[in-house]
């Protein structure tokens, strides 16, 4: 047989197909398919958890699974991340610095700065990418937090979501937290996904848990021999902090005992597990000004009662997450896979104080850090004490409890001393680990990426889309995971968060605990030996000048090799968005069908604004249900049509306000809601159909991360704005035809903080 002429040359033939087809060389390349028996790799990262919360780490929380995974590998003591969540997930997954990666915090701001891109580098090949390049499947489910918010929405450039970042499948939330009762916003692969009714006791940490499992199931149905990479992050136990029913049950009453007595236990039992050196000490409760934690003692017994379940809601949470490891690890065994898997646990940063002294019920009131509130803002509205956890509250325990998280270290996320930065990190992989154990050496977040691809046998990509690889910051630690004498490769590293700054060198280290909207002086600088103080309890800055001006100044040269400069503690520059963002402020129409409006993209359409939202609508005697809503329990609002009239429901982060009825006619009606800004951040709002009209008095408005679920039109979809309502109706969506919603944002408010840090640039510029 002859070859055609239209054939000829065509790659793989070699211009001949005469001979017979058994004999051929195939035309197509091979698989790429690593060497068979090659381990699969699970990394579950937690968000929040503090040094102590584990049992492997002193505490009393339930935790047989990682106590399992202890006991048959390696944990080590002196594991060091970032002070806060995206900046350590960058690093984690790049083997990258935070601000060399683009995330000098969370991807919540954006300044300008290289540091602030909040978009993984093009030159920096993830973990993902480089064992997919291997023949690895790659699953994500869970946090991502690797995308500045402004490009969250769905029309936004994917190129820095999960998919086009390694990782063959995603199940998760894009946004540093979500409600585990009622998820403000999931995405499956690329697209938005919409649980629908969630059924009686959903939890989105079993839902997670459940994904990644048919995951792998999917995987072995089809292929019984590719490895694996599951990167596992979860969303607990950042706040606001949930738990189900049965292990919130399990806790009642085990804290009754107050958080001075709970964090002498734990130290007791870490200096007991080898965690310390004989001679730590256990620092004084922290004193810091707005970190301060008081005696438990010194509490009413309200407040004692109140703060305690608070801390039973974390144990709980905490708790569900072992289990969901304990789910993972039958799936493994069921799989025949465990002892080949390479599973590391870890958090992000230490627990934090984010709560405040008291703790909250209105997470997104205590979490609003806005410029000018007034001193009466209620950060914590009052609900009864057995809803703290649930489906109905938003809620952060007190920072008394986030010490006991963190022992025995001092101060919390967000600082540079250990609390903040110290966390759990255990290694489990019985089939080529062959060591145990405890190790105490230094190790930094920037060592996971090669520390995995080294006990993968995989190396790490040279290039990524043609672009020459960065140079990794991190170093590999497996020399360190086979034997607890061999000394750390990681000796020195930079860290630095909001204009707190440390430096590490060789079991010393400076730090820093900077006061916002003051200069940056040398004289910050604290100086503690670690190696004899590992709790940071004795500044001996005054007794080695020498060492302390040593440490200084390689802070400065890392911080300019790593484009750390501008520091920024917070001021109007923090504040700034790109200019092209203006488009999010123009009047948008939604219509029947479109999923919910991504949170950041609706918060621009009303967030410290007036504005009007009108609903047009055919409407028959009878029809009911809602016609648009925009938030959840945690705050937001929303109107709906019952008995032929109209009402708003405003959630001011707990307190529910409803305006009266307003009576809708028949036929082709608009309804309209028309909020007004006014002086102290509060809103007038009113509800409008034709010539009748009912007003709120005014209320306070919605701020920084609230409302927390995007605009849906047509139902109630993600959390409930008004529980009573979902209680009786559901998503209670309209019965009539809706036309569309149309959003009309109106006059700035003079204290919008992108305004104000609009004015301040100008201000610069002129200087300038």
């Amino acid at each position: 047989m002859s070859i055609p002429d239209d054939a000829r040359g065509y790659e793989g033939f070699g211009g001949e197909i005469g001979r017979t087809f058994a004999g051929s060389r195939p035309w197509w390349p091979p698989e790429t398919r690593p060497e068979r028996g090659a381990p699969n790799v699970v990394l579950i990262v937690v968000d929040d958890l503090g040094y102590s919360d584990t049992g492997p780490y002193g505490s009393e929380v339930d935790t047989p699974n990682l106590d399992r995974l202890a006991a048959g590998g390696v944990q080590l003591t002196n594991y060091h991340t970032t002070p806060l969540c995206s900046p350590s997930r960058a690093a984690l997954l790049t083997g990258l610095n935070p601000h060399r990666a683009g995330f000098a915090v969370p991807a919540n701001s954006d300044p300008g700065f290289p540091a602030h891109a909040f978009e993984l580098p093009d030159n920096a090949p993830t973990l993902a990418e480089s064992l997919r390049a291997a023949g690895y499947a790659t699953f994500a489910v869970g946090k991502w937090h690797l995308t500045r918010d402004a490009l969250s929405h769905d029309a936004a450039d994917r190129s820095s979501w999960p998919l086009q970042r390694g990782f063959d499948r995603y199940f998760g939330s894009l946004e540093g937290l979500t409600n585990l009762h009622h998820p403000h916003r999931l995405v499956w692969d690329n697209s938005p996904y919409d649980v629908g009714d969630q059924p009686e006791g959903y939890f989105l940490t079993d839902d997670l848990t459940d994904r990644a499992i048919g995951m792998i199931d999917t995987l072995r149905a089809n292929d019984a021999d590719k490895p694996f990479f599951l990167y596992f992050a979860h969303h607990a136990v950042h706040g606001p902090i949930a738990a189900r029913e049965p292990d919130l049950a399990k806790y009642r009453g085990r804290y009754a005992a107050g958080w001075d007595a709970i964090r002498e236990q734990r130290f007791q039992r870490q200096l007991a597990a080898g965690l310390f050196p004989e001679g730590t000490a256990l620092p004084p409760r922290n004193s810091e000004p707005g970190r301060s934690v008081p005696p438990w003692d010194e509490l009413s017994t309200e407040q004692q009662e109140l703060f305690a379940r608070y801390m039973e809601v974390y144990a709980a949470a905490v708790d569900s997450v072992d289990q969901s490891l304990g789910k993972l690890l039958a799936a493994l065994t069921r799989h025949g896979e465990l002892d080949n898997t390479i599973i590391a646990f870890t958090s992000d940063n230490g627990a934090t104080a984010e709560g405040g002294e008291e703790g909250t019920r209105s997470y997104f009131s205590q979490f609003a850090h806005v410029p000018g509130l007034p001193a009466e803002w209620e950060r914590d509205v009052p609900r009864d004490p057995e809803l703290i956890g649930g489906p109905q509250t938003t809620v952060h325990y007190p920072s008394g409890w986030a010490q006991a998280s963190n022992t025995p270290f001092r101060l919390y996320k967000f600082d540079t001393f250990a609390g903040g930065v110290r966390t759990a990190f255990l290694l489990h992989w019985p089939a080529g680990l062959g060591a145990t154990g405890l190790r105490h050496q230094y190790v930094y977040v920037t060592d996971v990426a090669p520390t995995l691809l080294e006990l993968a046998g995989v190396p790490s990509l040279d290039r990524r889309h043609g672009v020459p690889a960065a140079e990794l910051d991190g170093v590999s630690a497996v020399d360190v995971l086979r034997s607890p004498d061999r000394p750390s490769r990681h000796t020195r590293q930079y860290t630095e968060t909001g204009g707190n700054r440390g430096y590490y060198a060789d079991g010393w280290k400076i730090v820093t605990r900077h006061r916002p909207g003051t200069e940056f002086t040398d004289a910050e600088w604290e100086l503690y030996h670690l190696d004899t103080d590992p709790t940071e309890t004795r500044d001996v800055a005054a007794d080695n000048p020498g060492k302390l001006a040593e440490l200084a100044a390689a802070w400065e040269r890392e911080a300019w090799r790593n484009g750390v400069f501008p520091l920024n503690d917070g001021s109007p520059a923090a504040r700034l968005r790109r200019p092209d963002e203006e488009r999010f402020q123009r009047p948008v129409t939604l219509f029947p069908g479109t999923p919910t409006l991504e949170r950041y993209r609706s918060a621009r359409l009303v967030q410290f604004r007036d504005f009007t939202a009108t609903a047009d609508v055919r409407h028959t005697a009878g029809d009911r249900g809602v016609l648009f809503a925009h938030g959840d329990q945690g705050g937001g609002y929303l109107v709906h049509v019952d008995g032929d009239a109209a009402q708003l429901v405003y959630n001011a982060y707990g307190r529910i306000h409803r305006s009266d009825p307003v009576p809708v006619g028949t036929g082709a009606v608009s309804v309209r809601l028309v909020a007004e800004a006014l002086p102290e951040f509060r809103w007038r709002l009113a509800l409008e159909v034709g010539a009748k009209r009912a007003e709120l008095a005014p209320v306070p408005q919605l701020l920084g991360m609230a409302p927390f679920t995007g605009i849906s039109i047509g139902s109630d979809r993600g959390g409930p704005v008004d529980w009573e309502l979902h209680r009786r109706e559901g998503r209670f969506p309209y019965t009539g035809q809706l036309a569309s919603v149309r959003y009309e944002p109106g006059r700035q408010a003079d204290y919008d903080p992108q305004q104000v840090a609009e004015l301040w640039a100008e201000a610069q510029r002129c200087y300038e």
